[in-house]
């Protein structure tokens, strides 16, 4: 694997990890790599809407722009997996009490 490649990696690693806390930063930065392809990563715009979405949730205006602007070039199936994807997401990462 490239560096360039194992840099994205580690970008997107370290982020989920901070996504996973709930940081909505996090959510937009994994936004933003996806929609753009920053890093060397593969454009998804499902993926980027997803994140999108969970940083809406979380409270980030900018994210709420960002992913209004995406949908725009999305088709409704690919939002409505998005969203199924953000809430499952949301579901794995919510702790669960004992």
């Amino acid at each position: 694997m490239g560096s360039s490649l194992k840099s994205a990696q580690f970008l997107i690693d370290s982020r989920l990890a901070d996504a996973a806390r709930g940081d909505a930063d996090a959510c937009y930065e994994l936004g933003m790599v996806y929609s753009s392809g920053a890093a060397g990563i593969d454009i998804d715009l499902i993926e980027a809407h997803k994140w999108f979405n969970l940083a809406a949730v979380a409270g980030s205006e900018a994210a709420q722009a960002c992913r209004s602007e995406i949908s725009e070039d999305m088709s409704a199936r690919d939002i409505a997996i998005a969203q199924k994807a953000a809430r499952a997401w949301l579901h794995m990462s919510t702790p669960r009490a004992a």
